[in-house]
């Protein structure tokens, strides 16, 4: 069944058949734990020489490694197998129910569907149904497209978000009985996950009716008080590179088509996501910092005001004696309007405030001056997760840590429609653990 106005479509979805191990087989996200051969090692201890989606990724600790080629390579022998040998099983078409349990969370749940990539454009300034939220880094494609163009199947780490603070999409799905295509216990620290049947036309039509819902053009003008920006639907959480090289491949696709015909009906036009909503209780916000290596901090707050007052805002530092007698000012300023950024350095601790503010989050402020103060400046800074790591790369020779507040929830769509796809790293979704573990599949070929 397909909603072609809202992009969606109720994919046939392929799992193992029954009796599959399913805790070897599913795996976490590419993207993570990309400093840490030791976890994929583990991983791969674990799944031996059953069927596993580890054996259908390109996990980013090989990248630019002497193997990337031969992974690359033996994913997709791989892939061809499980299609050809009985491994998957092709389900009827629909959704599938998620519920995702963590140590630090008692329930996240979701929606498998299939969107419209005609619907998404990555690019700077894009008006269509699915965005970008953060800043597409192009050299991150090639990798990926590598896997994907020969690839029969794809198999998601991809999570979207959607709006819904009525919860009118996902929730209501959870009232009914439905039968369970999966319940086991993910590997190496990743929790809990159920799955559950939504192929019954009564349930789907119902996902189909609230997402257009969510979609009506006049209520969003209203809701974001802006005629001019196109109606965001879906705003791409976890694994927008991934959504953005299945892009590149469907154009791809279409550019080598003879004729109309030949792309009628073909499966690389959508791609498998789950479908979370923004409002539900187990999405997490997490703040990721930064830290810059080897600069003169008063060179780098001199040329930080100029860029400021250019930008018509009015920025200062004050000192502080500690960073949580920073974050406390910084908070209070932020209630009156004010960016403001505690910092640390090995000389002391600080909050820079940035008064008049030409962007929405206090993120895009500081990474946009970073940006061009560090043009050229390889390795010149770091992203970091956890407060403590700043504190101590901050207070280390000639370096400085900043900072950042979490990103409100509620704020986050209309952030995005009025400026645009946020700077990288900006937030993640929960920790590593947390994030999308490979599970369904579905046939791009």
């Amino acid at each position: 069944m397909e909603f072609s106005e809202i992009g969606l479509l109720a994919p046939e979805i392929l799992l193992p058949r029954a009796g599959a191990d399913m805790a070897k087989w599913s795996v976490v996200a590419c993207d993570q734990y990309t400093s840490q051969p030791a976890y994929w090692q583990k991983a791969a201890d674990i799944v031996g020489s059953e069927p596993s989606t580890l054996k259908m990724i390109l996990p980013e600790v090989y990248l630019e490694k002497p193997e990337e080629n031969a992974i690359i390579e033996s994913v997709n022998k791989t892939m061809n197998q499980y299609a050809e040998g009985g491994i998957l099983q092709q389900q009827k078409p629909g959704f599938i129910l998620v519920d995702r349990k963590t140590e630090l969370q008692p329930s996240r749940k979701g929606l498998m569907v299939a969107l419209d990539l005609e619907c998404y454009d990555y690019r700077a300034g894009s008006t269509t149904l699915i965005r970008a939220t953060e800043g597409t880094i192009l050299d991150r494609l090639p990798p990926r497209m590598k896997v994907r163009r020969d690839a029969p199947m794809e198999l998601p780490h991809i999570m979207v978000l959607i709006d819904d603070p009525a919860r009118t999409v996902i929730e209501p799905l959870f009232e009914d009985e439905r039968e369970t295509v999966y319940d086991f216990e993910l590997m190496l620290n990743g929790g809990h996950i159920r799955g559950y049947k939504v192929d019954d036309e009564k349930s789907i039509s119902q996902v189909g009716a609230a997402l257009t819902k969510l979609a009506d053009p006049d209520a969003f003008t209203e809701k974001h008080g802006v005629s001019d920006k196109g109606v965001l639907l879906y705003a791409m959480g976890d694994g927008n590179h991934s959504f953005a090289t299945a892009k590149a491949i469907w154009e791809e696709v279409k550019a080598a088509a003879k004729s109309p015909v030949e792309l009628e009906g073909h499966p690389a036009r959508y791609a498998l996501v789950e479908l979370v909503n923004l409002h539900d209780a187990g999405l997490e916000f997490e703040p990721i910092h930064r830290v810059v290596f080897d600069i003169d901090a008063d060179d780098l707050f001199e040329k930080m005001k100029a860029y400021c007052e250019g930008r018509g805002a009015q920025m200062q530092v004050s000192m502080c004696d500690s960073v949580e007698t920073g974050v406390a000012r910084a908070a209070d300023l932020a209630d009156k309007g004010v960016h403001a950024i505690p910092y640390i350095t090995a000389n002391g601790c600080g909050v820079v405030e940035v008064a008049s503010p030409w962007l929405t989050l206090v993120v895009g402020t500081l990474q946009e001056f970073l940006d061009q103060y560090l043009e050229g400046r390889k390795g010149a800074i770091d992203y970091i997760h956890g407060t403590d790591a700043v504190c101590e790369l901050g207070a280390t020779g000639k370096n400085i840590g900043f900072f950042l507040p979490a990103i409100d929830k509620g704020s986050f769509f209309h952030t995005i429609v009025c400026d645009g796809a946020l700077p990288r790293k900006t937030f993640s979704m929960g920790e590593a653990d947390e994030k999308r573990f490979y599970l369904e599949c579905r046939k791009i070929k």
